[in-house]
C-alpha cells in the first residue's frame, strides 16, 4: 500500500456500524504500529446562507451540529485508548460533506476505513451507492467493515480471500491480499471464478465460449500464473487456490461467510469500460459477511 504517511484513517459518525469500523481500524493500526486518524464531516455547507433558516436559527443549528461532532470525536478517542493507550491518534472535524472529505483524506492514508451503515453526517455515504462512490474515487485502498449476518459482529478469524481475474486491478489486489494474509498470519484463499459467458466490450456483447475442457485448462493456467512469484515474497503465507465454474460475486460472497477479509480490485476484466467500480465489488460492499477491502490504482493529483 503505497503512501509516505504511516497511518490508517477512519470515518466516524457515532453509529453502531461506525463504531465497528473504528474498532477494526484501531486494532489494525495498533498491530502494525501505525498512527490512527479519526475524521468526522460536519457537513455545514448551506447553513449560513440559503439554508432556509434565519441567522439565529442557523447559528443554533451550527452549534448543535458542531457540539455533536466534538462529542463523537471525543467518544471515539476514548474507545481507541481502551484498545491501545499508546496508539498515536490524530483527529479532524471539518465543515465539509463526508464523501469529498474522505476521498481527500485517502490521499495520505495507507488505508481508508468506513462502516457498513451509519446515521448523522455519514448516513448518505454509507447507504446505497455513496459508499461505492468513495471506494471508486479514493486514492488508495478502502475497507468497508461488514459483519456476520448483516450485524456489527466483525470476524477476527478465518482466511483472507482475494478475487483473481487477470485484470490490472486484480493484480494490485493480489499483492495487497498477500500482505494482509502475512500480517494477520492466516492462509490466503485465491478465488478465480469463470463461466461460459463473458462480457467484453462497452456494448456488453456476449461471447459464448465452448469447449469447456479447454477453457478450464486456460483458466487454471491463468490462476497459477497470477499467483506465481508471490509465494517467494511471502513464504509464510499458505495459498489455497480455488477455481470455480460460477460468477465471481457468488463465490466471493460464499467465501465471505468464513473469511475475515475479502480483497478485490475496484473493477475486473468483465466490467464495462468507464465504470469505476465493478458489479462484483458493489455486490460485496452490499452483501458480504466480513470486511471488504477494495483496491484501485493510485490516483494521480
Amino acid at each position: 500500500m503505497s503512501t509516505t504517511d504511516p497511518r490508517i484513517t477512519v470515518g466516524v459518525d457515532g453509529s453502531a456500524g461506525s463504531t465497528a469500523a473504528l474498532v477494526w481500524a484501531a486494532k489494525t493500526a495498533s498491530a502494525r504500529h501505525l498512527q490512527l486518524r479519526i475524521v468526522h464531516g460536519l457537513q455545514l455547507t448551506g447553513l449560513y446562507y440559503g439554508g432556509g433558516l434565519p441567522g439565529a436559527g442557523a447559528e443554533a443549528l451550527f452549534d448543535a451540529i458542531q457540539a455533536d461532532g466534538v462529542r463523537i470525536i471525543a467518544e471515539a478517542r476514548t474507545l481507541v485508548a481502551s484498545i491501545d493507550k499508546d496508539l498515536v491518534i490524530t483527529t479532524e472535524l471539518p465543515n465539509d460533506p463526508p464523501v469529498p472529505m474522505l476521498i481527500d483524506e485517502s490521499r495520505h492514508a495507507r488505508m481508508l476505513v468506513v462502516g457498513r451503515s451509519g446515521t448523522g453526517g455519514f448516513a448518505d455515504m454509507l447507504v446505497g451507492g455513496t459508499a461505492a462512490t468513495v471506494a471508486s474515487h479514493a486514492h488508495g485502498p478502502v475497507a468497508v467493515i461488514r459483519g456476520r449476518q448483516d450485524t456489527t459482529m466483525v470476524p477476527d478469524s478465518g482466511p483472507v480471500v482475494v478475487g483473481v481475474d487477470g485484470s490490472a486491478n486484480s493484480e494490485l489486489a493480489i499483492g495487497v491480499a498477500f500482505e494482509e494474509a502475512s500480517l494477520r498470519g492466516v492462509p490466503l484463499v485465491a478465488v478465480h471464478a469463470w463461466n461460459d459467458v463473458t462480457y467484453e466490450d462497452t456494448r456488453g456483447t456476449a461471447r459464448i465460449l465452448t469447449q469447456a475442457g479447454t477453457l478450464e485448462e486456460g483458466e487454471q493456467r491463468l490462476l497459477a500464473e497470477r499467483l506465481a512469484g508471490w509465494h517467494e515474497k511471502y513464504p509464510d503465507v499458505t495459498i489455497r487456490p480455488r477455481l470455480v465454474h460460477d460468477r465471481p460475486r457468488h463465490v466471493l460472497l460464499e467465501e465471505s461467510e468464513t473469511a475475515q477479509l475479502v480483497v478485490v480490485g475496484s473493477r475486473g476484466r468483465g466490467g464495462f469500460t468507464g465504470m469505476l467500480l465493478g458489479s462484483t465489488s458493489q455486490a460485496l460492499l452490499q452483501h458480504a459477511r466480513c470486511p471488504v477491502l477494495v483496491v484501485r490504482p493510485e490516483r494521480k493529483g
